[in-house]
């Protein structure tokens, strides 16, 4: 089947305490991932209703085929319903054209060479970066999945995940977007990465960029989810940097797959959702390590009994 001439980007602007909810419309009505962008713009205006906070742009694409008006008009229909519930923390919804030689490259303003942590620099890979001596350089062509390294849960993963003892560990990626996380703990002298996302273009994008990182050999990454095909595989650190929704969902999997002694990372967490997060994860006999915050995304540290 031929490549469509043209795509539809559907974006909508939301606050913190709503962007899981529009995440979860717009990968259920889009298609090649979702892009998730901090909006610095500021509400100004001494009357406008709507919460102060961190507003994010989430983002997505539909591409020009028989199904498209489906696809809008279903976004617009939960659009809708969510307004009448939450209309001061949603926004319209914004659509636009993108030709097809355009679509993978319209997020790529965004996107520069990030130092993160102590030692890790993640870079675009079409940029040139010097790095010093003891710097570990990710290089990335994300394409349209989640995981540039610019979002803070992200960020927060990687600095918890440089702290842990991670060489010649077992490695388990849940949701592993472009393979931002996997690929850093290979990089961090990991044994075994194992990554699993359910959006196959995130796992054509996580392949890629482990290919290009020379990390095949170590980095296995397959479509799917929880729970793992074979139970008795066992993950020295668990990385889950999901939504909070997910999190409590795959509780149960998560904590079946860490081996005695390991680690789990749950992410992608605001922070008016970690105690519900945590509360699910104890009822599982998990215990809190660390909480880390970046703004208001929280990222939790368990381990089992």
């Amino acid at each position: 089947m031929s490549a469509p001439a043209r795509w539809l980007e559907l974006s909508v602007r939301a606050h913190q305490e709503a962007a899981e909810t529009v995440a979860a419309l717009l990968h259920k009505w889009g298609e090649g991932g979702i892009a998730i962008f901090q909006d610095h713009e500021q509400e100004t205006v001494d009357h406008d209703p709507r919460p102060v906070g961190a507003w994010l742009t989430l983002t997505t694409y539909v591409p020009d085929t028989n199904a498209l008006a489906a696809r809008r008009d279903g976004l617009e229909r939960d659009l809708w319903h969510l307004h009448a519930f939450h209309g001061d923390l949603v926004g319209e919804l914004g659509t636009q054209w993108v030709a097809e030689e355009d679509w993978a490259n319209a997020w790529k303003q965004f996107y520069t060479v990030l130092h993160i942590g102590e030692r890790l620099v993640i870079k675009p890979r079409w940029q040139d970066y010097d790095p010093a001596p003891d710097e570990i350089v990710i290089a990335l062509d994300p394409g349209m999945a989640f995981g540039t390294g610019t979002h803070p849960t992200t960020q927060l993963c990687l600095e918890a995940l440089e702290r842990l003892p991670v060489k010649g560990k077992n490695v388990l990626d849940v949701g592993t977007g472009s393979g931002i996380l996997a690929i850093a703990a290979a990089a961090l002298g990991a044994g075994r990465v194992d990554a699993l996302d359910m959006d196959p273009i995130a796992v054509s994008a996580a392949r890629d960029n482990v290919a290009q990182a020379g990390l095949a050999g170590a980095i296995t990454v397959k479509e799917g989810s929880l729970p793992l095909s074979d139970p008795s595989l066992k993950y020295d650190v668990v990385l889950a940097n999901i939504t909070a929704q997910t999190l409590i969902t795959l509780a149960p999997h998560l904590r079946a797959a860490i081996a005695p002694h390991g680690r789990l990372l749950a992410c992608g967490i605001i922070d008016a959702k970690a105690s519900e997060v945590l509360a699910t994860f104890g009822a599982e006999g998990l215990t809190l390590l660390n909480r880390r915050e970046a703004g208001d995304w929280v990222l939790l540290e368990l381990e089992p009994p």
